[in-house]
């Protein structure tokens, strides 16, 4: 089991989702984003650097951050975030390289009629215990 912090840009929320539920059904404990900027509107300065000191705190718990690239796309912030982990000795890898696993598990997830995302995670959790 690792803690993994996931990186990237705000603009990418469903991809920010699907590394979430994916890298929480391989077992590990997941670090997100509180806010997704982009379509959430923060609105002052002084909030986004908030956000940015908490998102290197969250880095510091890490064993490893994964990064959220959709088509190799990598912002500044992110840049930079890769080199502070890297730095800590920190494992970095990319949605770039998973994303056909995580996309199938994504597919797989809509395919089931009925039933929340939120309730089959717990179900698919509870099983792999």
């Amino acid at each position: 089991m690792k803690v993994i912090t996931l990186c990237g840009s705000t603009k990418f929320k469903e991809q920010f989702e699907k590394a979430n539920a994916y890298h929480t059904l391989q077992g590990n404990i997941v670090i997100s984003l509180g806010f997704f900027e982009q379509s959430e509107g923060i609105e002052t300065q002084e909030q986004a650097e908030l956000l940015e000191e908490i998102h290197y705190k969250k880095i510091n718990m890490s064993d490893e951050i994964f990064v959220i690239d959709v088509n190799g796309y990598i912002g500044e912030s992110t840049k930079k975030e890769i080199e502070y982990a890297k730095q800590q000795g920190e494992l970095v890898s990319y949605y770039s390289e998973s994303d056909k696993v995580i996309n199938h598990l994504s597919t797989k997830l809509r395919q089931v009629k009925g039933i929340t995302h939120r309730s089959l995670l717990y179900f698919l959790i509870i099983m792999l215990l």
